[in-house]
């Protein structure tokens, strides 16, 4: 998608680096490109390896499309590899010095607002990130009522499982897959354990997840139910802890039936369980006697420039280009990167599709928007401590009441 942009007569560089890059582009860009003449550009680019591996280059080709589009630019591109999950501590580490424009994890967004290292949308681009996502998608690269980056996928998961092992009514429910076959879980990390307590111990976070001054909140009472479940699921025979990714080597192996990831794991999940390969939304639960619906987090992610770059305006376009149509239809032809793009979700190539469809009603109707501000930090490892507490069986049916009470306790004056 091509960026317009307009300049603000008579603004110095230094007070153009305070607005949002609607005000620091050119008005010369029509004239520029039917003049023929170039401005030469260096871009500096992260993204994940699998994004530039030399037979599948998708980084490579958006670049050369995006060279295509804007004739204006002579670009040398300077490439490197850093993840998505890895792009806000690589960043942090030196703002100045970091790449032009990084794709991240939205909640990372938090510290990348208050290292300075990521630009607000300009209008134009702001226009592309509303036309394209739903207002969950909007507000996942929302901070204090302003918005960053350009999404290009969601950021959930759901869950895979074999065909031969599971029936279409067994998948509604976990405890009917427990009973069935085995199923791994990664109980022990934060991202996935609140699925199983938001809705069945009233978990909350932050208010509507943007006031750290309101914590985490948790009904003790609930939330020994919630772990006296926990405890029933971890001793289950057909329990397996999913530890550091090693769900998919059990899935691979055969040892495993039913995995919970999402759409980066597509590729492999396909290959290992071959016609047997199934993806479904997530499944409901049972605690004292009243069924719940599992809830994910959710977010996205999304490409962004720094503002510290040299070349802010080209650096803002390549960044809105990466988050295009064209370019999100392009990474699912190439990787099965699932599009974030509503008007490519909802098209007739989309429609019927397992993948898409386990995410985006994962995304739309089974999660919570996971908060962007610093102050989520201090989930993770309670979080995981609390599941390691029950995965080691120090947390046991016996003394739920009394390891609920004293971590709803430490949850209570979390960041306040």
């Amino acid at each position: 998608m091509k960026i317009n942009w307009t300049k603000a007569i008579g603004l110095t560089a230094a007070a153009a680096m305070l607005l949002p890059l609607a005000a620091c582009g050119s008005s010369n860009d029509s004239a520029a490109k039917s003049s023929g003449s170039t401005e030469e550009v260096a871009l500096s680019v992260w993204a994940p390896q699998e994004d530039q591996a030399k037979d599948n280059n998708w980084l490579d080709k958006t670049e050369k499309a995006f060279e295509k589009a804007h004739p204006e630019y002579k670009i040398t591109w300077k490439n490197d590899v850093v993840s998505e999950a890895d792009a806000a501590d690589t960043v942090e580490k030196d703002p100045s010095a970091a790449a032009d424009v990084y794709m991240f994890a939205n909640d990372q967004l938090g510290r990348l607002v208050d290292a300075g290292a990521i630009g607000e949308v300009g209008t134009n681009e702001l226009k592309q990130v509303k036309e394209q996502n739903t207002q969950s998608l909007i507000d996942s690269v929302s901070n204090g009522g302003k918005v960053y980056g350009v999404p290009y996928t969601t950021n959930t998961w759901f869950m895979y499982y074999d065909k031969s092992a599971f029936s279409a009514d067994d998948i509604k429910s976990l405890d009917s897959m427990l009973a069935k076959a085995k199923v791994a879980f990664p109980m022990t990390n934060g991202w996935y354990l609140q699925a199983l307590l938001t809705k069945s111990a009233d978990l909350t976070f932050f208010g509507d997840g943007t006031d750290a001054s309101k914590g985490i909140t948790v009904d003790k009472d609930k939330l020994t139910a919630a772990t006296k479940y926990l405890v029933s699921v971890a001793n289950n025979p057909n329990f397996v802890l999913d530890n550091e990714n090693s769900g998919l080597s059990d899935l691979q192996a055969g040892n495993i039936k039913a995995y919970f990831s999402g759409s980066w794991d597509a590729a492999n999940v396909k290959k290992a369980l071959g016609d047997n390969y199934g993806a479904a939304p997530l499944p409901t639960y049972t605690v004292d006697g009243k069924s719940y619906q599992m809830q994910a987090f959710a977010g996205s992610k999304a490409a962004a420039y720094n503002p510290n770059a040299k070349n802010q305006k080209a650096a803002a376009q390549f960044a809105a280009y990466l988050g295009s149509s064209e370019s999100q239809k392009t990474h699912y032809d190439m990787r099965e990167v699932i599009p974030s793009d509503k008007t490519l979700t909802s098209s007739d190539e989309f429609k019927g599709n397992e993948l898409v469809n386990a995410q985006s009603t994962v995304a739309d109707e089974q999660s919570l928007i996971q908060p962007t501000i610093s102050a989520m930090n201090s989930w993770w490892d309670s979080a995981k401590a609390y599941g390691e507490s029950i995965t080691n069986k120090v947390t046991t049916a016996d003394n739920a009441a009394e390891k609920a009470s004293a971590w709803a306790d430490q949850l209570a004056v979390m960041n306040k």
